[in-house]
């Protein structure tokens, strides 16, 4: 287990340099019994290069990597959107869709370009996100969510971030651009695994106190 600690003194850091995503992490972590930190507190450290093939293998490698270098139980995330009719594509290398140099508008736009043609019924997605929760004693957790929808034609929305504009969560009737921060949250891939991951950091906190 992470080492005993008390409330005052237990802490967290986020390890993601996204700020868009790190904000949303916080926000998903409201409440818990720890001191939430930035990457940004940490202005020597430098995440490690993710890897090609597994959700789960690059929350690990950074999860890891900040947990040894600060110390500290840290949190990491990899998420990515599988789209069917690209084969599943551009999954774990998301954010590097296209190479370097694009913005989240850049990509989104040119998965529109490579869907053009794509009927509608042929558009299935899925967000995918995996959280990896370590400590520097070496205990670990990982957490998983999947949430279904469909990639649009023309982007909607000026909420969220990444493929949010163009991503269609029927049961909303609306993109992840166009709902509020915590409707998305209450389904999201990310929301899900979050949720799974407080339960985790809770449990330990507990057992922690004792």
């Amino acid at each position: 287990m992470p080492r005993k600690s008390s409330s005052s003194d237990r802490a967290l850091v986020l390890a993601t340099a996204n700020r868009a995503k790190g904000r949303e992490l916080r926000a998903l972590l409201a409440g818990i019994p720890y001191r939430v930190l930035a990457l940004s507190d940490f202005p020597s450290l430098a995440l490690p290069a993710e890897g090609e093939t597994s959700y789960e293998e690059n929350a690990l490698l950074k999860a890891r990597a900040v947990a040894k270098a600060t110390r500290t139980l840290a949190l990491a995330d990899d998420s990515g959107i599988e789209v069917d009719a690209l084969d599943g594509r551009p999954a774990v290398l998301s954010a590097r869709y296209g190479g370097e140099g694009l913005d989240d508008e850049d990509r989104w736009r040119l998965m529109l370009r490579e869907l053009r043609g794509v009927a509608p019924a042929q558009r299935t997605a899925r967000y995918r996100c995996v959280v990896a929760l370590c400590a520097p004693d070496g205990h670990e957790a990982t957490t998983e969510g999947v949430v279904e929808g469909l990639i649009l034609d023309a982007p909607r929305g000026a909420g969220g971030f990444g493929y949010d504009p163009i991503f269609y969560y029927p049961p909303l009737g609306a993109t992840f651009a166009e709902v509020t921060a915590e409707a998305k949250h209450a389904v999201s891939h990310r929301g899900q695994a979050m949720a799974r991951a407080r339960d985790i950091l809770i449990e330990w906190a507990a057992q922690n106190s004792r």
